[in-house]
């Protein structure tokens, strides 16, 4: 069982602390989060809206906004070495703020331990798989430049064994189960925990980081 354990009250009053939830039993937005949070990582399976928030989030605060494919994709889609990623990582965290973005295994013990807050965006498949979609055809038909020089194309996407629908079909559930599970370590205890589920849940708590942020 998970606990959300967002410590400051929301602009509804209901802190969250406390409350357990699990995968599917996610409340629909958690508390707003202590305004002294610099360090965050936002988590959740492809398509949940990972870059957006926290591209949100590193512009209010005026921290990095770190995005873990950014260190992990070579030219020509090729995975960097994990030896090579972990040194990006370190290197990438160096700073007192940042907020960073991603579910890689091979580095969690490098990025959540230092993290004040933890967002897990938890969206249900469709709404997952509807956002990949959209975003997967701006990406090819836009010939959109991202990491190192790296393109969506239709034949990778739409037609090969490489496509990412066929991950995200794959990972969906294994995500989901494993996110609350890491959370739920000893190692994580100090983590502040928001888990959002919707579109609306997200814009409102974001909202309520904003104000915080405001008044601070």
């Amino acid at each position: 069982m998970l606990y959300n354990r967002a410590m400051s009250s929301s602009s509804s009053g209901d802190s969250g602390a406390g409350r357990a939830v699990d995968p599917d039993g996610v409340p629909d937005r958690g508390a707003a989060p202590p305004v002294s949070a610099r360090r965050i990582v936002v988590v959740g399976c492809t398509g949940s809206g990972k870059t957006t928030l926290a591209r949100s989030l590193a512009g209010l605060l005026g921290v990095p906004h770190v995005e873990l494919d950014a260190l992990n994709w070579e030219p020509n889609w090729t995975a960097a070495q994990t030896d090579v990623f972990r040194q990006r990582v370190r290197d990438a965290l160096t700073g007192d703020a940042w907020v960073v973005e991603g579910n890689y295994r091979v580095v969690r013990d490098l990025v959540w331990p230092r993290a004040e807050l933890l967002v897990w965006l938890d969206p249900p498949y469709r709404v997952a798989a509807w956002r990949l979609l959209r975003r997967t055809l701006r990406r090819v038909f836009r010939r959109e430049t991202l990491w190192n020089g790296n393109r969506e194309v239709f034949v990778t996407q739409f037609l090969s064994g490489d496509s990412l629908f066929i991950y995200q079909v794959r990972a969906f559930g294994r995500v989901r189960k494993e996110i609350p599970e890491a959370i739920g370590q000893p190692e994580h205890a100090h983590l502040n925990v928001v888990s959002l589920r919707s579109a609306g849940a997200v814009r409102e708590w974001l909202a309520d980081f904003r104000e915080t942020a405001r008044r601070a």
